[in-house]
């Protein structure tokens, strides 16, 4: 498999572990009072949002791992993009200051929505826009931050934004519009204020999660 194309799948492998995991345990989790770490990340409390999040992420994983696989048995590696100055999305659907179209704007990509598109959908997608922002998408859905990742592969991570056309200032913006809905959230829920969520000390993490993301070996790749 060509180098790059390698790094990016064993990428990929470890996001889907973390997704999966993320399904299996957050139930459990949510009603816990260190639940409230992931949803400051996730910016609510609201589990069925969550995880419709988590589903999409998912998705939009496998199918860039079908992208790249198939990428991979053509023998076609994958090119890095020249970095360029991005004006970071808009925080809402509203227009530009100044302008009033007859009808509001849609982003093409909201991460606030639940919107859960088909595998199909995903995968023509992944195949007309950067890699670098596909990964942010996900990133966005499955709630990685730099505080829930080991350091090589939040290393791995930005360098693959920086590589591929993503943007980490999209996924900063999105991360602290986040926070600011959970602490309005947090201020109706009493019972989440003995826990400090701002604690993202890594066996406080662990203790969240259960693991850092990027710990262990990512999952198989199929035969």
């Amino acid at each position: 498999m060509p180098e790059r194309l390698a790094a990016l799948v064993h990428l990929v492998r470890i996001l889907l572990g973390h997704g999966r995991r993320l399904v299996e345990t957050t139930a459990a989790q949510a009603a816990l009072p260190s639940f409230a770490t992931m949803a400051a990340v996730v910016g609510t409390h609201d589990l069925p949002s969550m995880l419709a999040r988590v589903q999409r992420g998912i998705l939009r994983l496998m199918a860039l791992e079908n992208y790249l696989l198939a990428r991979a048995q053509k023998g076609r590696d994958i090119a890095e993009l020249p970095p360029r100055d991005r004006a970071p999305a808009r925080p809402t659907d509203e227009p530009p200051p100044d302008t009033a179209p007859a009808r509001p704007r849609r982003r093409p990509f909201d991460p606030d929505s639940l919107h859960i598109p088909t595998l199909k959908e995903l995968e023509a997608e992944v195949r007309r826009r950067p890699i670098g922002r596909t990964i942010a998408y996900i990133c966005m859905d499955l709630a990685v931050i730099p505080g829930f990742c080991t350091g090589e592969l939040w290393n791995d991570l930005l360098q693959t934004l920086q590589s591929y056309g993503g943007s980490f200032t999209v996924l900063h913006a999105v991360r602290i519009r986040r926070e600011h809905s959970y602490r309005r959230e947090r201020d109706q829920r009493p019972d989440t204020w003995v826990w400090d969520w701002r604690d993202l000390r890594r066996p406080t993490v662990r203790q969240v999660l259960g693991y850092l993301i990027g710990e262990g070996p990512p999952d198989p790749l199929p035969a």
